[in-house]
């Protein structure tokens, strides 16, 4: 295989809405849902399946009843048995890791047009039971519902949210929202500071969603001829939250709660809350339901392409792919990675942050986001407030309002930015940033085609 010297380009996409945890696609499977988003894809472009070379996606969620989601995806959907599909798992970040494997196969000739995204479904995460299958009681199924009464009381054996059990980093022994708190606390990021963006990306959301922004490129989900969801949910359920932004500091923080303190956070983690210590009365917990992203459902794919494939084909052409980033750090401190990642990434397109007309951020907390904001500035002069001042970073609302389906959250964020470009004459350079579980970080440049 040799190198290739082409361009790399995004064709546009789609997504599914993006549905709140157990609510209207709480009945759809991860797998449908993306099959949703290849058709809607095929759909939208008039791109005909023997076209696709590939698909790649990413799923954080993975079980067995779906070996390789992104093969059993491309089946349902009718694409060619003969295109290759794999399944990526890197957390939050899966999606864009799919679009960058994308652009390394189309580099090295194995292919010239893929289909690159994520998905997932939040609720239909499994119970799972954990123990040694040389334990006499899980030898079998059989056994299992035979001994079942007795399996919590059995040692070695335990029933598992694989939810809560996938939210909780297993080296550092902390949840994503204590990574999110440790921010808070070490960056001295107030509450209200947290509320006043929520409430604003809310807003933001909210006037996307009204003003048409999302139908460019969201496909409604339907079974049996009947419309499911056709627009995201979350947003219109916590509408009164635009309209009394009060309420916000009506929720009660997450780690001040069920005889849970501030002092009891800093003695489990204070470790990772560098240059704090506990001081009563001045040391609040911040991070609430309302500040932070939702639990949701969803999927999101692009067609990465060749630019002459993609010429070829008459594709809609929206930006060409200058580069990318990932780096990892602290998983006690992930949500601040997106500011590293970003770096790397602008560094190896020859770019400065000031370069950027616009940016999407994954919102996992806005502890986080504004974390970013303080971190960026002083470590390599990323000034991420004046672009969310100015409206050019999350224009449209970002994680916190309209939910974080996990693995499909990086192609989604690279949706909004490149249908946002598309809408402004003047852009040209554009970011897509996002943290994720471990203390991995991933951004994306991209340059809009002219």
């Amino acid at each position: 295989m040799r190198p290739s010297s082409t361009k790399v380009v995004l064709c546009g996409g789609v997504r599914t809405p993006i549905g709140h945890l157990a609510k209207s696609l709480a009945g759809f499977l991860p797998e449908d849902l993306m099959e949703i988003v290849i058709r809607g894809i095929l759909q939208k472009s008039s791109l005909y399946p023997h076209a696709v070379d590939g698909v790649l996606v990413g799923w954080v969620g993975q079980g067995s009843h779906a070996p390789n989601i992104a093969r059993v995806a491309l089946l349902k959907a009718g694409l060619p048995e003969k295109a290759h599909a794999f399944t990526i798992q890197a957390n939050c970040v899966s999606s864009l890791e799919s679009v960058a494997s994308a652009y390394r196969h189309i580099m090295m000739s194995e292919g010239d047009l893929y289909l690159a995204g994520g998905t997932e479904s939040m609720s239909t995460f499994p119970y799972a039971i954990r123990g040694p299958r040389s334990h006499k009681s899980l030898r079998s199924l059989d056994a299992v519902k035979t001994n079942w009464a007795e399996l919590l009381n059995t040692p070695d054996v335990c029933l598992t949210d694989t939810t809560e059990e996938g939210l909780t980093d297993p080296v550092k022994k902390i949840s994503m929202a204590a990574t999110a708190e440790i921010c808070a606390q070490m960056y001295s990021i107030s509450r209200e500071e947290q509320d006043a963006y929520a409430a604003e990306t809310f807003r933001r959301a909210l006037a996307a969603e009204k003003n048409g922004f999302y139908d460019t490129h969201t496909v409604p989900v339907k079974k049996d001829g009947r419309t499911v969801l056709d627009r995201d949910e979350y947003p219109f359920l916590r509408e009164g939250l635009v309209e009394k932004p009060q309420m916000f500091a009506k929720a009660p923080a997450l780690f001040e709660s069920g005889g849970f303190t501030m002092k009891d956070f800093y003695a489990n983690f204070g470790e990772h809350i560098l240059g704090k210590t506990f001081e009563p009365g001045k040391s609040q917990g911040t991070v609430t339901l309302f500040n932070a992203c939702a639990r949701s459902d969803g999927a999101a794919g692009l067609v990465v392409a060749s630019e002459e494939r993609a010429k070829q084909l008459g594709l809609e052409i929206l930006a060409e792919i200058k580069s990318w980033g990932f780096w990892g750090n602290n998983p006690a401190h992930m949500g601040v990675s997106p500011v590293f990642s970003s770096a790397v990434a602008l560094e190896r397109a020859g770019l400065k942050f000031a370069d950027l007309d616009h940016v999407e951020l994954h919102e996992a907390f806005a502890a986080t986001s504004l974390s970013i904001f303080k971190v960026g500035k002083e470590k390599h002069g990323q000034d991420w407030r004046k672009l969310w001042d100015s409206g050019r970073l999350n224009p449209n609302g970002g994680s916190i309002p309209l939910g974080h389906p996990l693995a499909a959250t990086g192609a989604r964020l690279l949706l909004n930015l490149l249908y946002a470009m598309k809408q402004d004459p003047g852009a040209r350079f554009g970011l897509v940033a996002a943290c994720a579980a471990g203390g991995l970080g991933g951004a994306m440049v991209v340059e809009k085609y002219r």
